[in-house]
């Protein structure tokens, strides 16, 4: 008879055949015979009394589980008969996961090893308590964030929020027996990273094939990051075709601001973080890529994807406080979203390919709205571009596009937050912004905090 699912042949002991046992444990169960061939022929073993008392020992301890061990004999040769039952938990074996598929035994990593242990388990990743981070240790800024995204979403109350920090989080249900669920830590500790490697933003601008122009790594806490990264990608990284209707300014940018939204939001609070990947988006001049790592529901496909589907969240907790705030739905339209939004602007429906555990969105860029050189078309007279080229040196000029084009998109933006977004230093936007300001090309409205910057003519 030969090796099978559920059956091994050796012809000696050795400890390492532990992490067969392990298998078995971890799958449907087995047996293992000691002192065979490959074909099941006896070939006897030598101390078998000894191995007898020793192997289950070594199961026990090593394993942690029992397993029947058997002395059978044929022809007058001593064999051993190793039986073991599946297992209701994971085995480990020195931390490590084997399992038994096939004829062969596999080692658990990654996305495969997170699967497995929430099958076993029930408890997903992101619900999983965490050690030595506490409440008080979480970024109020990121507990603001959620407050004012739930509030404005109309999917909570301000009297729902008016309460101590965890209070509200036990509310969400992130805390377990006191500790901090891994999600409340990922959604408003402002150093994940702690706990897992690859909880970031990487974007990068391309030309032709690698040609890397910018980049940018947007870290912190999953609440901090979704709130700044559609406006890096839309002040920074992109360019609006501009133009003039009835003498109203019209701005159009290549993708769809809310198709792209969803599309992030949804690879943050899908995400697989197990894998320590970050979540990478791509930008080139004819179209965006958005790629994170994920586990499909089982059978789901690309085509599952683009029809109506349940909502079957991969973190459920993290992706309950997102809804929470308004950034996903509950309902698995989110993609349905995606696409209504890319009809809206008049381009294609997404692209949705899966390679491995990479999942990939493609936007394609509205043709019309493709502007491959940062210019601001001039108007007869003034207009956002009014003015700027005369004395100014190309440098100058562009600093002072960008900062016109970022106010244009919000009003109330800070001089820090200008910086930021365009990757300009601090001084020079200060000093720019003055000089604006004595042009006559902006103006202040109103306080330096509760005020808004206009443009003007």
């Amino acid at each position: 008879m030969a090796e099978s699912q559920n059956i091994e042949w050796k012809e000696s002991w050795r400890d390492e055949y532990l992490k067969w046992i392990c298998g078995f444990a971890n799958a449907q169960g087995g047996r293992i015979y000691i002192g065979t061939r490959d074909d099941g022929t006896v070939i006897g073993v030598e101390e078998s009394k000894k191995l007898l008392e020793d192997i289950p020992n070594k199961i026990q301890n090593t394993l942690g589980i029992i397993a029947d061990v058997n002395l059978l004999s044929a022809n007058g040769l001593d064999y051993i008969e190793i039986v073991v039952n599946p297992s209701s938990y994971p085995v480990n074996y020195k931390g490590e996961y084997h399992y038994r598929s096939g004829s062969t035994k596999q080692q658990l990593r990654g996305a495969a090893l997170t699967q497995f242990i929430g099958e076993k388990t029930g408890l997903l990743w992101d619900a999983v308590p965490v050690d030595n981070i506490s409440v008080a240790d979480l970024d109020q800024h990121s507990l603001d964030i959620f407050r004012r995204e739930a509030v404005k979403k109309k999917r909570m109350t301000k009297e729902d929020l008016d309460i101590p920090n965890e209070e509200l989080l036990d509310h969400l249900d992130l805390l377990t027996n006191g500790k901090l669920k891994r999600a409340a830590v990922m959604l408003f500790y402002n150093k994940p990273g702690r706990i897992i490697t690859g909880c970031y933003v990487k974007i990068g601008k391309f030309g032709e094939g690698s040609d890397l122009q910018y980049q940018d790594t947007i870290e912190g806490s999953l609440f901090d990051i979704a709130d700044r990264v559609i406006d890096l990608i839309y002040t920074k990284y992109l360019k609006a075709a501009i133009t003039y209707e009835h003498d109203v300014r019209v701005e159009t940018y290549p993708f769809p601001r809310e198709g792209v939204r969803e599309a992030v939001y949804n690879a943050l609070g899908h995400n697989n973080y197990a894998d320590s990947v970050p979540i990478q988006i791509r930008i080139e001049d004819d179209a965006m890529y958005i790629s994170n790592n994920c586990i499909l529901p089982k059978d789901w496909t690309t085509e599952t994807l683009m029809k109506p589907h349940k909502s079957m969240p991969f973190n459920p907790s993290i992706a309950n406080a997102f809804y929470r705030a308004g950034y996903i739905e509950a309902w698995g339209r989110g993609i349905q979203k995606i696409c209504e939004a890319c009809q809206e602007l008049g381009t294609p429906n997404p692209e949705y390919t899966v390679l491995g555990n990479d999942l990939t969105v493609k936007f394609t860029a509205l043709e019309s709205a493709k502007i491959s050189e940062f210019k601001t078309p001039n108007r007869q007279n003034g207009g956002l571009d009014g003015g700027l080229s005369g004395g100014l040196d190309e440098e100058t000029q562009i600093v002072y596009r960008k900062i016109l084009e970022i106010i244009a998109n919000d009003s109330k933006v800070t001089q820090k937050e200008i910086s930021q977004n365009s990757g300009i230093p601090l001084r020079t936007i200060q000093r720019a912004m003055k000089e604006l300001t004595m042009r006559g090309q902006i103006r202040r409205q109103g306080s330096k905090r509760y005020g808004y910057w206009e443009i003007t003519d």
